[in-house]
């Protein structure tokens, strides 16, 4: 398993809650396993008191995605170095799971799952997983959806580095409201020009 795979981790976790819209969907425990993924082992251990220290985890990994998306990177950082020192990773090499066309292992770095509950070892995946992206990347490629009300995490992996929504329905939608905006606009601007040109003329004109 590629170690960017793991960035995921966290844009799953923050996008459990919509802060603008009042919405949060992890509430049980069932809501916790879900972000795991049925095959995973640290799913089966999650209890009632995960459900209140993911919550926490979410608010500390949302405030990593706030300060890259408002450029203050050295802050997004020290947030996430706050993270990886209190939720430490413990990687391994793996590869039994996958063979070349030769029947050898195909060796990768894999990131544990043995830490002393699933919050803590769910928190390390997602903050290394979000740690490798920042340095590989750059942070300026964690970004909140810029579709009001949305402000979904989102990973940016353009090559223009142009991304500014968490999926195409979000684009569309703010696509839409500034073509109306636009068109709004422009109405206005015809009206106040039929306006001016109504007052100019004279009762001789008339």
């Amino acid at each position: 398993m590629e170690l960017a795979y793991y960035s995921d981790y966290a844009v799953r976790l923050v996008n459990t809650e919509e802060p603008v819209r009042g919405k949060d969907s992890l509430t049980s425990v069932e809501a916790v396993r879900e972000l795991f993924g049925t095959a995973s082992q640290m799913a089966r251990r999650v209890t009632d008191s995960d459900v209140t220290r993911f919550r926490s985890v979410r608010s500390r990994l949302r405030a990593v995605f706030t300060a890259a998306d408002e450029g203050d990177h050295t802050h997004a950082v020290d947030l996430l170095n706050s993270l990886l020192l209190e939720f430490p990773v413990s990687p391994q090499i793996s590869g039994h799971d996958y063979l070349d066309e030769e029947g050898r292992p195909r060796w990768h770095m894999h990131l544990a799952d043995h830490p002393s509950n699933a919050t803590a070892g769910y928190a390390a995946i997602a903050a290394m997983g979000l740690a490798f992206h920042l340095t590989e990347f750059g942070a300026d490629r964690l970004g909140l959806c810029q579709a009001a009300p949305c402000r979904n995490a989102y990973l940016d992996t353009s090559t223009n580095r142009s991304r500014r929504y968490c999926s195409d329905r979000c684009a569309t939608r703010a696509n839409v409201a500034a073509y109306r905006a636009r068109k709004r606009q422009e109405a206005e601007r015809t009206g106040r020009t039929e306006e001016n040109s109504q007052e100019s003329i004279t009762p001789a004109d008339r």
